[in-house]
């Protein structure tokens, strides 16, 4: 068991002996510790949140393109672009807000008031004035104000369940030190904020108070930092910045070669605002911001509700998970699974046995699983109870029935009950290897034996031997519904999971192994406080389970699987899982059991609390993420031939290629066909194989080969249809005619090669393209108010041809490469 040290300085050396401190003593500890604020009070600033804000590149990105649309007279792109902004910053005001929050639902878990002994009298006051040296008092069902060490109690149990994840009782015992305080006590001795006491009451000398108690660690570590950009944001910031700077060159050298042909002024200007109006890559960021918002959407009707919309991002990238047990793996609860009743009684009657030695209103799950599980007991009256201590190891109560028995009954340790019973060697033997094969299985084991007593026996004395053994019964924490199907599609595709628990190795390991950790074979350690976990995980390979842990183990167990390119992400529902929470690359909080502070601090909220839910969201976000890539890839074969055209026309002094109506139209096109024809592509597999790399990249080099071959090609029969129709007679509108037809075929092709068709979006789109062709350039009247004149059957076939072309290049392409990118 671990020590703790405690600090002689903490304390004062003298005036203590059982008693609480002096006036003048609190003075001085408040002056060299401060107060008692384990969770800092925080405010929500608008000017924090609007210098946070201020931060973000991509909102800058926006503003300086929707002023550039504005002064270019493109009012509906300059307000689409401003729209746009409006979700990215309520995002960022949210996430201030939940913070705030988040420090709210931390500080749920601690005690507001202490019964504290000051000047020689016990006084209610406020927690937060606790100083290093108190002595408090608390009381069952009361968490501790602070770190401490028990000095009186007995028969004490806590709940530390949010601070280790151990989901039963913790046995606490008072130190048994006379005197001054030792230099150092035993977990077992040590009352800790942020935990409850369950029975008994406590008197607690304060040793730690704010951030240096465990919970104040907890709180600190989950608070600092600020979340960065994340590599997706990143890249499509790189991506635009290389665009825009690129198209900026193209337009001012465009406008100065048209001034040096001898065109003029206006047409100089008209060439380079058409080449902007063109080259300006906005719909990169309004389609992003679109597919986060439709992510968090679909991810909503799978169960996990999404905090932070960029976490749709990083959900799908996710190579391994760190789980939880208790709540998240195992229901969270003790459940009766077997009763083993010894010879002449049933299994009701091995459960009546314990449940009449164990108390209904004591808080202990073991008795409140005992209790559901018997249901009412028979018409008695309790005489007395001797309450398990960790010195007896079992729990007795003797009871009086209507028909004059008196009936003493007991349950416990099977070790200690058995060795009150009348039986032989061999039949203890025999018991006891039933025990440590449950024990092995994950179970907890406990014995019951009754004895009915003689009138004249004392009721104040717990009865020794001579009890009649029951029988053993067994309790589990079961696995969740989903678990082991989910765990086996996650190790299929290569994605790595371990769990990490407060629990015994023997109980981790047995639950493990149920849900096929390891291939039924898991391998776990545990982790001493000297232990590197890098250096762990790189010497025990594929490690599956890391019993006992810390916070600060799991949050360092993060850390190091991060450092080996792992992208990681961490379930948990307790306080002692809101570090690694939010050093994870995505944090997964349980909905209905995590605490207020480990939700408030996750990306992502769990409704269902199912492992199933998690692997259904990391098949979403990945099928997402390919959508996404699609949707640029779209972007990027369409502006391809657009820019080029737009520039390379006028470069050669002919007429434009392209009139800003033109640009207006084709916009009109590619906006919705880039938002609504690829969120919503189906995934062909429940989960791909895993990628493991921290970078983010839209696409291979083989993949931007891909794209430039065929953006180039799409090009080239642009510019040459423009050429080619053009002819001897310089007929502009039939030439812009001809160009326009390929690029709006090229763009129904460019759908239907990458989507394949396959559901009801882009089908509406390609026919919705296509016809308002056909439309504007063969009806006179739209023809002429386009400055299109209509084109002839062989133009015709020429643009079908292109269509085909287009749609079998863009069909091998995403057969080619986009196998590889997923």
């Amino acid at each position: 068991m671990n020590q703790r040290r405690i600090p002689p300085e903490h304390i004062p050396s003298t005036g203590l002996n059982g008693l609480g401190m002096s006036s003048a003593q609190v003075e001085v500890q408040r002056r060299a510790f401060g107060w008692n604020d384990i969770v800092p009070e925080t405010t929500s600033n608008w000017l924090i949140i609007a210098r946070d804000t201020a931060r973000d590149p991509m909102l800058w990105f926006l503003v300086f393109t929707a002023g550039l649309f504005g002064l270019l007279g493109q009012v509906t792109e300059s307000l689409t672009l401003l729209l746009a902004m409006v979700p990215l910053l309520g995002m960022d005001a949210y996430l201030h807000r939940r913070t705030t929050a988040s420090s709210a639902g931390l500080a749920s878990r601690l005690a507001s008031s202490a019964r504290v002994m000051r000047d020689g009298e016990w006084r209610e006051l406020a927690s937060r004035q606790l100083v290093p040296g108190d002595l408090v008092e608390v009381k069952p069902g009361e968490y501790f104000p602070a770190d401490g060490v028990l000095v009186t109690g007995a028969e004490l149990q806590a709940d530390e369940s949010t601070l280790t994840g151990e989901s039963l009782p913790v046995p606490k015992r008072a130190i048994a030190h006379p005197g001054p305080l030792p230099a150092s006590a035993l977990d077992e001795n040590w009352g800790t904020a942020g935990t409850r006491l369950l029975t008994g009451t406590a008197r607690l000398r304060v040793v730690f108070t704010g951030g240096d108690t465990r919970y104040g660690e907890i709180v600190r570590t989950a608070t600092v930092g600020h979340p960065g950009s994340t590599p997706l944001q990143k890249a499509i910031g790189e991506l635009v910045v290389m665009l825009l700077a690129a198209a900026l060159i193209v337009c001012a050298v465009l406008a100065a070669v048209r001034l040096w042909q001898g065109h003029g002024w206006i047409d100089a200007l008209l060439s380079a605002v058409t080449l902007a109006v063109a080259a300006v890559p906005e719909e990169f960021p309004v389609v992003y911001t679109f597919f986060l918002g439709v992510g968090v959407f679909r991810l909503a009707r799978k169960n996990a509700l999404v905090r932070r919309a960029v976490a749709v991002e990083n959900i799908g990238r996710v190579t391994c998970i760190l789980s939880d047990k208790t709540g998240t793996l195992t229901e969270g609860m003790l459940v009766l699974s077997h009763r083993i009743p010894a010879a002449g009684l049933d299994e009701a009657a091995v459960l009546q046995v314990a449940t009449f030695a164990a108390r209904q209103d004591s808080g202990d799950p073991l008795d409140q699983a005992l209790h559901a599980a018997a249901g009412p007991l028979p018409s008695a009256d309790r005489r007395a109870s001797f309450p398990f201590t960790e010195a007896r190891r079992r729990e007795t109560a003797i009871w009086s029935h209507n028909d004059g028995r008196l009936t003493a009954y007991t349950k416990g340790a099977p070790e200690t009950v058995l060795a009150v019973c009348a039986l032989s060697e061999l039949e203890r033997s025999r018991w006891l290897a039933l025990v440590d094969t449950h024990g092995k299985s994950g179970h907890k084991v406990i014995a019951c034996a009754s004895m009915d007593m003689a009138g004249t026996m004392p009721l104040e004395q717990e009865p020794g031997l001579g009890f009649q053994f029951a029988g053993l019964l067994a309790f589990e924490d079961p696995v969740r519904d989903g678990v082991r199907e989910a765990m086996a599609d996650c190790l299929a595709a290569g994605m790595r999971v371990i769990m990490v628990t407060g629990d015994h190795p023997a109980t981790a390991t047995a639950i493990a192994r149920q849900i096929g950790l390891g291939g039924g074979n898991p391998k776990t350690v545990m982790l001493g406080s000297e232990d590197d976990p890098d250096q762990t995980l790189r010497s025990a390979g594929e490690l599956d389970v890391v019993a006992r842990a810390t916070p600060t183990q799991k949050l360092a167990l993060v850390q190091a699987l991060q450092s080996q390119g792992e992208i990681v992400a961490v379930t948990g529902d307790g306080v002692n899982d809101v570090p690694a929470l939010r050093q994870a690359d995505i944090g997964l909080a349980m909905g209905a059991r995590g605490t207020r502070s480990a939700r408030e601090v996750a990306a992502v909220v769990l409704l269902d609390d199912n492992f199933r839910t998690i692997v259904d969201a990391v098949a979403e976000g990945r099928q997402l993420f390919q959508n996404l890539r699609l949707a640029f890839v779209y972007l990027l074969l369409v502006h391809l031939p657009l820019v080029i055209g737009a520039a390379a026309i006028p470069l050669m002094g002919l007429p434009l290629l392209f009139l800003p109506i033109h640009i207006v139209w084709l916009e009109l096109i590619i906006h919705p066909t880039a938002m609504m024809a690829f969120q919503d592509l189906p995934s062909k597999t429940p989960l791909a194989r895993v990628q493991r790399q921290r970078t983010t990249r839209f696409f291979t080099t083989q993949g931007w080969l891909g794209i430039g071959l065929v953006g180039g090609l799409l090009s080239v029969a642009t510019i040459w249809s423009y050429l080619h129709a053009l002819g001897a007679e310089r007929d502009a509108e039939h030439a812009r005619a001809m160009a326009l037809a390929v690029l709006l075929v090229a763009s129904a092709g460019i759908t239907t090669g990458l989507t394949r068709l396959r559901h009801a979006a882009p089908r509406w789109l390609v026919f919705g393209t296509l016809a308002t062709l056909v439309l504007a350039i063969q009806i006179p009247g739209l023809g002429r108010f386009l400055n299109l004149r209509p084109l002839h059957a062989e133009d015709w076939m020429w643009v079908a041809v292109t269509f085909c072309a287009t749609v079998l290049s863009t069909w091998l392409l995403s057969a080619t490469f986009w196998r590889r990118q997923a």
